[in-house]
């Protein structure tokens, strides 16, 4: 049976770069997206078994449309193509669910085990990513507990990329006066108040790229 594949990256090149790739060694890319809201809207309406998910995307990134594409589609497996190898990123990662980690650097060689290893029930994470995470286990360190709920941080993204409460509701789907509630707790669980430092938070904890 032929492996079927959803792709998102927000570079078209990359993408096409990418789906050469794994048509060429017998894999079928069913869905393609540009940002991590359309590779979700694409998991709950397309038959697949593995999402290649870029980490670093607008809208959603990588670690929250994986966790919400596992939600949904819970016998899916979830691979990341980053170019981030901070401790914080790949635990955040793999306490998502997601169960491939993969460098972009080294995607040419290494996407193809990681989509065998991960269709066969295990993970896969590239060898510098392995490091790091046996490093952090051995020294028993872990990220903090996340502050904010899933759709916070979405929320939060949202406003990171420059946009504004009601172009942000508009994008979730909620209603303004929900947004701004969102906006509210936010604020008071991080305790900042102004955007400049919410974007800076946001930055440092991976949401967006500076």
């Amino acid at each position: 049976m032929v492996c079927e594949i959803l792709l998102a990256d927000d570079h078209l090149i990359v993408r096409q770069g990418l789906k050469v790739l794994l048509e060429r060694e017998g894999f079928s890319v069913v869905g393609e997206a540009s940002d991590g809201r359309e590779a979700l809207q694409l998991a709950q309406n397309l038959r697949f078994d593995v999402a290649v998910l870029d980490l670093s995307m607008p809208l959603l990134n990588g670690i929250d449309a994986g966790r919400a594409i596992l939600q949904a589609c819970p016998k899916a497996k979830v691979i990341l193509l980053t170019m981030h190898t901070e401790d914080h990123q790949i635990l955040g990662a793999l306490r998502a669910g997601i169960k491939g980690y993969v460098l972009k650097s080294k995607a040419a060689e290494e996407l193809v085990q990681a989509i065998q290893e991960v269709s066969r029930g295990k993970m896969y994470l590239t060898p510098g990513v392995s490091e790091t995470v046996i490093q952090a286990y051995l020294t028993k360190t872990d990220i903090p507990s996340e502050p904010l709920s899933p759709r916070e941080r979405e929320f939060l993204q949202l406003i990171a990329e420059g946009q504004t409460t009601k172009e942000a509701a508009a994008v979730l789907g909620i209603t303004v006066k929900t947004a701004e509630s969102h906006r509210t707790r936010i604020m008071q669980k991080l305790n900042i108040h102004e955007t400049a430092s919410l974007v800076r938070y946001a930055i440092r904890i991976g949401l967006v790229s500076p």
